[in-house]
């Protein structure tokens, strides 16, 4: 048994647990790692190992954790905590993710999605608590330099060029269409991060995972994160009947709310291109370059909205299309040791 090992299940013990037989479940892009403790009795939690996170990440994950039950939403209750060891113990919520429960069953995705519109109008009916990053227009623009950085040299073998004059361009559309950031963005809100619970009522019946980067953003920014997935298709028909539900339920204007969304994915859309590059380059995770294209496909389609004409003529001029061919070559260099 490793050192880890053991301070893991020493944790277990003192919260209660040492009984308990253990299941490894998916870890996620953060290195973060989970186990499922399940008592001889019946009962289970998860254990939550963040040995490559900091104390600070803890902090944040527990904080927003209570912020959201505080608003009558189903985060995990943490049930305990080691903050220096980086170990939670947590509810566990089950299994029933999104991801499987509409791709088992494609007619479902619809009523689980517009629950999860449901959840995040209840989010942002309230203040976000103080202190937050604000995902402001220089802060949002600054973070699709990591494109530069790892996609375009990744595809293209150029690690000189630094995409000069893309990032003031973004800010400004940013700020003319995305000024305020006013709201609780959950930050990763996919169909991988919401569970689905029945028994519960309203918006309660979505779990929501995976918030400890929580900031301050605008109200489109998680609405694009759940429909424009990177990970997922989600149905055309899907993305209007929730947009609908989630504009009637928080007041926001059609015509302007398209727009502002559109920019707020392409900038997600952009960094997650950077992102999903130094996963599979530096950290050898090569499985999320089978979403790369879909990442395009998404970016693509943002650019296709009338008031992001200039940014779509500086993405084609420059960053190049992730190819079939160019990304066989990529993954084959992501099976190479590093030196």
């Amino acid at each position: 048994m490793s050192e880890r090992d053991g301070r893991t299940r020493s944790f277990a013990a003192v919260a209660g647990w040492g009984d308990a037989d253990s299941t490894p479940l998916a870890g996620d892009a953060s290195g973060r790692r989970y186990l499922r403790l399940t008592r001889p009795g019946g009962g289970t939690a998860v254990l939550m190992d963040a040995e490559a996170q900091t104390q600070d990440d803890l902090r944040g994950f527990v904080r927003i954790a209570r912020h959201l039950h505080g608003l009558g939403l189903s985060a995990p209750a943490i049930l305990a905590e080691d903050l220096p060891a980086r170990l939670l113990l947590l509810e566990d919520l089950g299994d029933a993710v999104f991801t499987r429960l509409s791709d088992r069953d494609p007619s479902e995705e619809r009523r689980l999605y517009l629950a999860a519109a449901d959840a995040l109008a209840a989010l942002q009916a309230t203040d976000p608590p103080l202190g937050l990053v604000r995902f402001d227009p220089p802060r949002m623009a600054s973070l699709v330099r990591i494109v530069f950085e790892w996609y375009r040299p990744a595809l293209t073998g150029d690690t000189t060029f630094q995409g000069d004059g893309f990032v003031p361009l973004l800010e400004d559309i940013l700020s003319d269409l995305a000024p305020d950031p006013t709201v609780l963005a959950l930050r990763d809100c996919h169909a991988e991060n919401l569970i689905w619970l029945p028994d519960r009522a309203g918006p309660a019946r979505v779990g929501l995972l995976d918030f400890q980067d929580a900031v301050v953003a605008h109200p489109a920014y998680d609405l694009v994160s759940l429909l424009h997935d990177a990970r997922r298709d989600v149905a055309e028909e899907t993305c209007a009947v929730v947009t609908r539900r989630f504009l009637d339920c928080t007041g926001h204007g059609e015509a302007a709310f398209a727009a502002t969304a559109a920019v707020v994915s392409a900038q997600r859309n952009l960094r997650i291109l950077g992102v999903f590059a130094r996963l599979a380059l530096r950290d050898r995770k090569p499985g999320y370059l089978r979403f790369v294209p879909r990442v395009w496909r998404l970016l693509q389609r943002d650019l296709a909205h009338p008031r992001l004409a200039a940014l779509k003529a500086r993405v084609e001029h420059d960053l190049p299309a992730p190819d079939a061919a160019a990304l066989a070559r990529l993954e084959a260099r992501c099976s190479t040791p590093a030196h």
